[in-house]
């Protein structure tokens, strides 16, 4: 195997929306935008969940052709569910259609390592990266740091072209805290600090200027309240649905016999709800044609959550703080981009773009040929240096 130079390390910043690089102080990304470039925003797929969007930056597809339709899924084929703690489900390479810039390397002889990304515990397409950890939540910033600095003191041949890792801290305060709470904003500037740690890292072995790093983040926070709450089970009879997902997209499978009932019964049934059959779902998000795709789906307005009455009376602290999901053109839910490096402009804003270009420009950095795709490198050019 050979190893490109320079390597590329994709950063993965759960929840980190677009317009918290203002809401606390990030000294260490705030370096890197000034040598690098960044975008306005980046624009997320529908629906502006975890899984979808991070899989869809490493794969440019849209959710309805990589299958990773939400958080939680129904496939009818496998007559199995998967949801993020299904630890089984998260490892089993079905769920994980398309080709992630991962497997597209090590197809083209690369090497490439995971300290976290959603997919690379998965064997998809027969191939993992060569180096991955099964996910562990609680593993600090600083082991995640110094692995992917270890895996770059590799000899040729045995040192990664690819790295990836991850920081959820954000998007779990934000749940937790709400968009502006003292705890999100020292959750950013935890995640400040790790980026810190690695830049430093790279500045001691002389790399800084030698890798291509690309900081990306899934979805923006909407702040949610427990005034803004939608009771699915006032609008229809719940023993008539499965639910799947439940909020702020609640994807339903009604029972036999029962679709055209549960349609009717919540198609207007709300101001602040909108419900679709699959067949209805507004082209622009590109979620028709999949099979996991459920027969009805519901989705509220941004800052609206859906919920049973039980649920929200047993719940007393539920559907406080902030949550994300929603239409993929809400400002709230536009994402961060950043990126730095020898094949990158420095010092430059460019305008909004969507996630899906993000793996066009991983194989173009990484000198690969990539899968087909959604994305396109030309929308993404004007990030690269002439």
């Amino acid at each position: 195997m050979t190893t490109p130079t320079p390597p590329v390390i994709l950063v993965g910043l759960d929840g980190f929306g677009w317009d918290f690089l203002e809401a606390a102080e990030t000294p260490n990304l705030d370096a890197l935008i000034a040598r690098g470039v960044r975008a306005e925003w980046l624009v997320p797929i529908f629906p502006t969940k975890t899984f979808p969007n991070h899989y869809s930056i490493v794969t440019g597809l849209y959710a309805e052709q990589h299958g990773i339709v939400s958080n939680n899924m129904y496939d009818p084929d496998f007559g199995e569910r998967f949801s993020l703690g299904n630890r089984a489900a998260v490892q089993d390479g079905r769920w994980w259609e398309g080709e992630p810039v991962w497997v597209t390397a090590e197809k083209a002889g690369l090497i490439a390592a995971a300290f976290f990304w959603p997919g690379t515990e998965a064997d998809i397409q027969g191939i993992r990266p060569t180096y991955w950890y099964p996910y562990v939540h609680r593993t600090p910033h600083d082991e995640r740091v110094d692995q992917v600095l270890t895996w770059l003191d590799l000899p040729d041949g045995e040192r990664p072209a690819l790295i990836t890792t991850y920081f959820a801290d954000v998007d779990e305060a934000a749940h937790t805290f709400g968009v502006d709470a003292p705890e999100t904003l020292a959750a950013i500037q935890a995640v400040d600090r790790a980026i810190g740690r690695l830049v430093r890292g790279l500045e001691q072995r002389g790399l800084d200027n030698r890798v291509n790093m690309v900081l990306v983040s899934d979805h923006g926070m909407a702040s949610r309240s427990r005034d803004r709450v939608i009771f699915l089970d006032d609008l229809v009879d719940l023993a008539d649905i499965e639910v799947i997902d439940w909020s702020p997209v609640a994807a339903m499978r009604p029972h036999a016999g029962r679709e055209d009932e549960v349609y009717e019964r919540l198609h207007g049934a709300h101001p602040n709800v909108q419900v679709y059959r699959k067949a209805e779902i507004p082209e622009r998000w590109h979620y028709r044609d999949h099979r996991r795709i459920q027969p009805i789906l519901a989705v509220a307005d941004e800052g609206w959550v859906i919920s049973t009455r039980e649920y929200f009376a047993t719940h007393p602290t539920a559907y406080r703080g902030a949550t994300h999901g929603y239409d993929n053109t809400a400002q709230t839910m536009q994402a961060t981009f950043i990126a730095v490096g020898p094949a990158f402009s420095r010092g430059i804003v460019v305008p909004p773009f969507q996630n899906i270009h993000v793996y066009e420009l991983l194989c173009y950095l990484l000198e690969i040929e990539p899968a087909p795709n959604d994305g396109s490198l030309d929308s993404v050019r004007v990030l690269l240096r002439e």
